[in-house]
């Protein structure tokens, strides 16, 4: 197998992680083999089938791209390719140490541990720096294995020879001519280590050509040692990096996915920060991910050949189905992504306005970011139409309908589909209402526990607010707008501060809810410090320059009665503004809420 990873016969898929195995594990596995402890199974898959993907050799080979691989490692990556480099290779074995800390090691075998039937195998395993130069104390010298001779009186065979018969020769002659009693010494090592690791077998498991890709994928995943679940993005990369129809198309030049996805999400994410970052160097992102946006593709392009299965058999119960399931995303070619795909970033960019509508600006203030998904595919598939006022206005109920009745969280593959086939044919066929606008509800009660972000309701109340007109108390004049929003550290603050509550022993229990917050900035926050609302509204009026009156009218841009908040009733200002919060919350999602003393099905 080693001779196989060395000529390039046996390569990676290149949706498998980089090899990433410590100094320890490595001279453990080596302690492994030369005991010949089993190893555990190793699996292939056999190229030319169904199943392509673009191939790369293991780290620390010279394999050239011009090699075709005969097998795919799928599963022993980690080991083989530890046992190659430390084994096989003339380069130290690039590996890491303690806190991740990259290392470069030479690894050699203690020999008269090696045969001594008392010792441990692990403390004969021995791991050196990259000069061969170990060093102890005040940085003095150990152990200097920089030449044959060095490491023959040292007793340290290097293991990288141990495949190489006339390497292991020259240093067995050289070894032996230090003493008569090291014949013995190394014909026990020869027998017992030498000949061990060289007869070392690794059970394999070669699945042929045929196994289809699906197949490849869960084998993988319920196979692999390192417990990696697949990434769908990470395989469709392999995947369209071997698509050997578009490389002839474009001058052999393969289709790089991972670019594709950074052009579009980097255009989006410098349009609007709703969509988050995306960390080119560490691949670390937020926001829109690129699941995200193959979900997208998936849905637009199931509902196309739906339509047009039905357009051709009419009447037909047997359509195939609209679904973004692992499975469609697995079998996306890459023909359709590169056809849907601008698309598709057209539509989100086109979401990222809409949110901007209804004010939600920042990933951070995103109710659900799962939303966005059959959104965008709804407006690939409506196209221009989304432009139009009476669509938009429908658009915006079905999606205030979605985050205050909190239908997107958990498991959503269901409702993303329903969402795009009803969303559709309600706005472009006159269709019946979706069901997520017909099942949607909102409580009354659901107002005193929504007390932090991790609800989607929180933050939609946030946004409404905001779409409603809010002022910053501290920066009077416009309604608080995307630039101040950022600009000013706008956040969701109390209205009746914490202290407020201490100071007056009243009930603490609503104090965190939606309703005894608002948007306000940071200098606004800082103005209102501890104090009660009739001692910092006062504060305001001197800083605006606005007489009460007039900074009443402010405060009411915040769906607050001014007058409960001069005197410090938090009764009457919660009283009056949950009153008002579910007034709003009627409007945008177009029916009733159910209030409290109301009995289930019937809104006050």
């Amino acid at each position: 197998m080693l001779e196989d990873v060395a000529a390039g016969r046996i390569q990676l898929p290149d949706f498998q992680r980089q090899w990433k195995w410590d100094d320890d594990r490595i001279r453990a596995l080596l302690a492994t083999v030369t005991l010949d402890y089993p190893l555990g199974v190793a699996m292939t898959l056999d190229t030319g089938g169904e199943a392509q993907f673009k191939a790369r050799p293991l780290h620390g080979t010279e394999v050239g791209p011009q090699v075709v691989p005969e097998q795919l490692l799928l599963d022993g990556q980690q080991r083989l390719t530890s046992l190659f480099q430390a084994l096989r290779s003339d380069r130290p074995v690039e590996t890491t140490g303690a806190r991740n800390k990259p290392l470069k090691r030479w690894y050699y075998i203690d020999i008269a541990k090696a045969v001594d039937d008392t010792a441990d195998r692990d403390d004969a395993i021995v791991s050196v720096p990259e000069d061969r130069v170990v060093r102890g104390v005040y940085g003095r010298t150990t152990w200097d294995l920089g030449t044959r001779d060095k490491e023959c009186a040292s007793g340290l065979f290097p293991l990288n020879l141990i495949f190489e018969p006339d390497r292991t020769g020259k240093w067995q002659r050289a070894y032996v001519s230090g003493g008569d009693d090291r014949w013995d010494m190394w014909s026990a090592f020869q027998a017992q280590v030498i000949d061990t690791v060289k007869g070392f077998k690794v059970p394999l498991i070669r699945l042929p050509k045929e196994t289809r890709k699906e197949a490849v994928c869960s084998v993988f995943e319920r196979v692999n040692t390192g417990g990696v679940v697949l990434n769908v993005f990470e395989l469709l990369t392999a995947t369209y990096a071997g698509d050997t129809q578009y490389a002839e198309r474009n001058g052999g030049e393969d289709f790089s996915l991972i670019k594709d996805w950074q052009a579009i999400k980097g255009k989006l994410c410098s349009d609007h920060q709703v969509f988050g970052t995306l960390d080119k160097e560490g691949g670390q992102e937020t926001g829109l991910t690129s699941l995200d946006f193959l979900q997208t593709i998936a849905l637009v392009r199931t509902y196309q050949r739906k339509q047009e299965f039905l357009a051709e058999h009419s009447g037909a119960t047997n359509a195939p189905a609209v679904s973004c399931k692992r499975r469609d995303l697995l079998h996306l070619p890459l023909a359709d992504y590169t056809r849907i795909a601008p698309k598709a970033a057209k539509a989100l960019s086109w979401v990222g306005r809409f949110l901007a509508t209804q004010h939600v600006f920042r990933e951070r203030d995103l109710p659900y970011g799962s939303q966005v998904v059959p959104l965008a595919a709804i407006g690939v598939l409506l196209g221009e139409a989304v432009e139009d006022r009476g669509v938009h206005e429908k658009l915006a109920r079905w999606y205030w309908c979605g985050v205050l009745g909190e239908l997107y969280g958990g498991v959503t593959d269901t409702r993303f589909v329903r969402d795009v086939e009803q969303v559709v044919g309600w706005i472009r066929d006159g269709g019946p209402e979706p069901d997520t606008i017909t099942e949607a509800t909102f409580q009354e009660q659901r107002l005193h526990r929504l007390t932090t972000r991790n609800s989607a309701a929180y933050k939609g109340i946030h946004a409404l607010l905001l779409k409603e007109g809010a002022i910053d108390w501290f920066f009077h004049g416009e309604p608080i707008s995307e630039q101040t929003l950022i600009g000013q550290y706008v956040d969701i603050r109390q209205v009746f501060p914490k202290t407020w509550f201490e100071h007056n022993g009243v009930d603490s229990s609503l104090m965190n809810s939606i309703v005894n917050k608002t948007p306000l900035s940071y200098r606004a926050l800082q103005t209102m410090g501890t104090s009660a609302p009739s001692v910092y509204l006062p504060s305001f009026e001197r800083h605006t320059g606005s007489p009460g009156d007039w900074f009443d009218d402010i405060v009411g841009t915040h769906l607050i009665d001014a007058k409960t908040l001069r005197a410090d009733d938090f009764e009457a200002f919660y009283r009056d503004r949950t009153a008002r919060l579910l007034e709003l919350v009627e409007r945008e999602m177009g029916k009733s809420a159910v209030r409290e003393g109301a009995t289930d099905g019937h809104a006050g």
